[in-house]
């Protein structure tokens, strides 16, 4: 680990058990040679029973390694319930609403109990036993009525419905590949064992990460730069196609941090957009205690829309967090409020929501539809389609 960085140690039974998911690591390169990253991440974050997102360890909120928008309270959750109360309008009230990375839960409580009309069925797409019981905990005093509807799935349903799909910050932990522009064309970023550390190698890239650098240079104002490194999430199209598939009528709605394609590779965005939540500090090494750390890059929203476009979508709408929440209304509960310290408290959840130094531009909201004939309010303030 760079000593610069200056992080925590963690207790010997963590330490223990990033040690081990180090080993596979290190075992998997003595069998395979460098592991291209986008294998090395998968392993980080969801190598059974060691990585980040399975091995049980408390990821959210104050207590966690970062913080998510439904964790600073109930006005995120309030702001999508106006859309989905326009969709619900819509469709009528035999709705399912199936939520991807369902975190803490706290999405999912704090929607069924603001949805004028809560649907039939809320199925949380969680894989994850660990996880699960977190949900289950943070879901537990709801209403039964409410409770009742609530459903935990491995996989998307293979029976269709009309409804909606909300995955907020899910898409910026699929695995991605790493490559860099050299003189003679493009490498894939790869992991090595280098002095008894983890560290960065280049190996030639394989048929699927050629094809797609290949697509996104072709897409790019100049050609990118020799040296410039990024990353590229080639599975994002599959896994689109098929966490959207069983949605026959209704809206997608991805909410993450990252940029249209022209800024994602400006020529001065030189070392791409990878980065690690340790404790709540962000740093840019990913080998430092794999299974305790998290792993993401920002999201490719031109990606997204291409990769909706064959999955037979239609892009609804797009904007940054901050034109979908003040677009939504939600604004008008901190001036209804009577109560003094409750309206400060909403106003500074807002503030961290909408500002452009917290998470006000950095995010991004995309609405996907099928099948629907819908105006979405929640993107007439700012609607950015045209940056993608």
């Amino acid at each position: 680990m760079d000593p610069s960085l200056k992080l925590p140690e963690p207790p010997p039974e963590l330490a223990e058990l990033s040690a081990r998911l180090c080993t596979r690591i290190v075992n998997a390169i003595a069998d395979q040679g460098p592991l291209p990253f986008d294998r090395y991440m998968a392993m980080a974050l969801y190598e059974p029973g060691l990585g980040y997102y399975v091995n049980g360890l408390h990821k959210f909120g104050r207590d966690g390694d970062f913080v998510t928008a439904p964790e600073q309270g109930a006005l995120f959750a309030g702001a999508l319930a106006t859309t989905l109360n326009e969709l619900s309008e819509t469709i009528g009230p035999d709705w399912t609403l199936m939520e991807a990375g369902p975190g803490s839960g706290a999405l999912a409580r704090d929607l069924l109990l603001q949805l004028d009309h809560p649907p039939r069925r809320y199925l949380l797409l969680e894989p994850s036993a660990a996880l699960r019981e977190v949900q289950m905990a943070t879901l537990i005093d709801l209403p039964d009525g409410l409770k009742h509807r609530v459903e935990w799935i491995d996989a998307p349903p293979d029976a269709g419905f009309k409804g909606a799909i909300i995955a907020n910050e899910v898409i910026d932990a699929l695995p991605v590949s790493r490559f860099e522009v050299a003189d003679d064309g493009y490498y894939e970023l790869a992991v090595q064992l280098d002095q008894d550390r983890l560290g960065w190698t280049q190996i030639p890239p394989g048929e699927r990460l050629s094809s797609a650098i290949r697509h996104l240079q072709a897409g790019l104002p100049e050609p990118l730069p020799k040296g410039f490194r990024s990353e590229l999430c080639v599975d994002l199209p599959a896994w689109l196609e098929t966490i959207t598939r069983p949605l026959k009528t209704g809206l997608a709605l991805m909410i993450d941090y990252g940029y249209p394609r022209a800024e994602y590779y400006r020529p001065e965005r030189s070392d791409g957009t990878l980065v690690a939540h340790y404790r709540h500090r962000a740093h840019f090494d990913p080998f430092v205690w794999p299974g305790l750390t998290d792993l993401s890059s920002f999201v490719d929203f031109t990606a997204v829309a291409e990769a909706a476009l064959d999955a037979k979508l239609e892009i609804a709408g797009f904007t940054s967090q901050a034109g979908f929440i003040l677009s939504s209304g939600v604004t008008d509960r901190i001036e209804q409020s009577s109560n003094e310290i409750e309206r400060l408290k909403l106003a500074g959840e807002l503030k961290k929501l909408v500002l452009p130094g917290e998470m006000g531009e950095k995010f991004k909201v995309m609405a996907l539809s099928r099948n629907l004939d819908l105006a979405l309010h929640a993107f007439t303030l700012s609607d950015q389609r045209h940056r993608l």
